[in-house]
């Protein structure tokens, strides 16, 4: 039985959450505050957090300010999606075979997957822009797809292995015995078992996808139609002021498709995680 804390170490437990929650909300709170105030009461002294002349105006004039704001969201939607469905593409076998087959040099390509994680993706920048560029891929949207898949498919494997590990091995030696080969068994035993595994290292993927953009798109692509809303962004950067109010409405906007994913598949990230913690 787990013993209950004592009512102090309640508070400390409470305080701490409150602390970890401010920090994390703060950030955001500022930036709608910033997205409701004028541009000319933006840096008003002294601060003042609620003031009578906040609107919503700016959610409204970015769209002028900014006509493509619409297509920068919806190719960073459609960017991270297509990640998300390559990674996952890879990830799924790969992880299976790292979680059952025992093969030559398993670990050191497994050790290898967490080198990769630690290696940003701007110290390989000059490399992927030869790639992309000898396989005729600059300026498209697989020149951020591709290198985007890259970072993102070995956390993906360590995570979905970590999972698979967990499933008892003897499902699959049942239907091997019923003439079941692999693909069938990956596809009818291990997939349908690891659904909350997989909806976690997609979710993940899709942030990291989401957020990874900036830097690839300013690289690979030229074509302004092409441009994910990290790098559409800086639309609101002028010669002699920046649209600070619309600046933040539209980081708002475009974080709206990752909550949204969030909100929905919330349950599932929970199950995911907690999945196999406690051993029978």
């Amino acid at each position: 039985m787990i013993n209950k804390y004592r009512w102090y170490e309640y508070i400390y437990i409470y305080i701490g959450i409150a602390i970890f929650v401010t920090f994390m909300l703060a950030p955001f709170l500022e930036a709608f505050l910033v997205s409701m105030r004028p541009l000319s009461g933006i840096f008003s002294v002294p601060y003042k957090i609620i003031t009578e002349d906040m609107s919503f105006d700016a959610y409204f004039s970015m769209w002028h300010s900014v006509p493509k704001l619409h297509i920068y969201i919806m190719n960073s939607f459609f960017i991270a999606s297509s990640v998300t469905i390559i990674s996952l593409a890879v990830v799924i076998p790969s992880a299976w075979a790292f979680a059952r087959f025992e093969f030559k040099g398993r670990d050191a390509f497994l050790g290898g997957f967490l080198a990769i994680n630690m290696v940003g993706g701007a110290v390989l920048i000059i490399p992927l822009y030869k790639l992309m560029q000898s396989l005729g891929l600059l300026n498209t949207y697989w020149a951020m797809i591709i290198p985007g898949a890259a970072f993102t498919v070995p956390t993906g494997i360590w995570l979905l292995r970590s999972y698979m590990m967990k499933i008892p091995i003897s499902l699959e030696e049942a239907a091997w015995v019923d003439g079941a080969n692999r693909l069938y068994i990956l596809r009818r035993v291990i997939l349908p078992i690891a659904m909350p595994g997989i909806i976690v290292v997609a979710i993940a993927t899709f942030i990291t996808g989401y957020a990874q953009q900036f830097l690839f798109a300013l690289v690979f692509n030229s074509k302004d139609v092409l441009n994910p809303l990290p790098v559409g962004i800086y639309q609101f950067f002028g010669r002699q002021t920046v649209l600070w109010h619309e600046l933040m409405a539209a980081s708002l906007v475009g974080i709206l498709p990752v909550l949204i994913i969030y909100i929905f598949l919330q349950r599932y990230i929970v199950a995911g995680l907690t999945a196999g913690a406690v051993k029978e």
